[in-house]
């Protein structure tokens, strides 16, 4: 059913971004790839420093600032690793989110904090969390028509999310 009804819509326009994070989202990047073509969108990610580099889709390593706003610009959708930056953007320009949080399990991050945040924006309803990666494509799905609960707490969240990163960067220091 669900391909059916987005047979009938418009052609959806997904910006992807993985961060500039030193650590590969190949994950990611793989499961975009196979559900690219599936449906009526169009993909364009950035792909940091990832290994894989996709077949079905238009893609850049690093965007610079002016890139960066066209693309947030003119996509319909964000999918997002979990990163503060991205996540920021696609909340200040309303535009409707799937995060995939990078994990430790995956080497793809030091620690698993952009699950906690992930979640927690889920838990909100700002957003979609994506934690097992062949949800990705019911994800898009449940996106198309999303509409994230922005209320006036919009700046309390980005507060929140600024605090959030701090105290994780605190807590590595004090790993180290």
């Amino acid at each position: 059913m669900a391909e059916n009804y987005l047979e009938a819509c418009p052609k959806i326009k997904i910006f992807a971004s993985v961060g500039t994070h030193p650590q590969p989202f190949d994950r990611l990047l793989r499961q975009l790839d196979s559900i690219a073509g599936k449906r009526r969108q169009e993909i364009f990610a950035q792909t940091g420093n990832s290994n894989y580099k996709p077949l079905r889709f238009p893609f850049k390593d690093f965007l610079d600032a002016k890139e960066y706003d066209d693309k947030m610009q003119w996509c319909d959708l964000v999918i997002s690793h979990g990163g503060a930056g991205t996540i920021i953007n696609a909340l200040l320009k309303k535009k409707p989110l799937v995060i995939v949080p990078r994990m430790q399990r995956f080497n793809e991050h030091t620690n698993d904090h952009q699950v906690d945040l992930a979640m927690a924006l889920d838990a909100k309803g700002k957003a979609i969390c994506v934690k097992e990666i062949r949800n990705l494509g019911k994800a898009v799905e449940m996106a198309v028509g999303f509409k994230q609960a922005l209320t006036s707490e919009r700046a309390g969240l980005i507060r929140e999310i600024k605090l959030f990163l701090q105290r994780v960067e605190l807590s590595a220091r004090e790993r180290r």
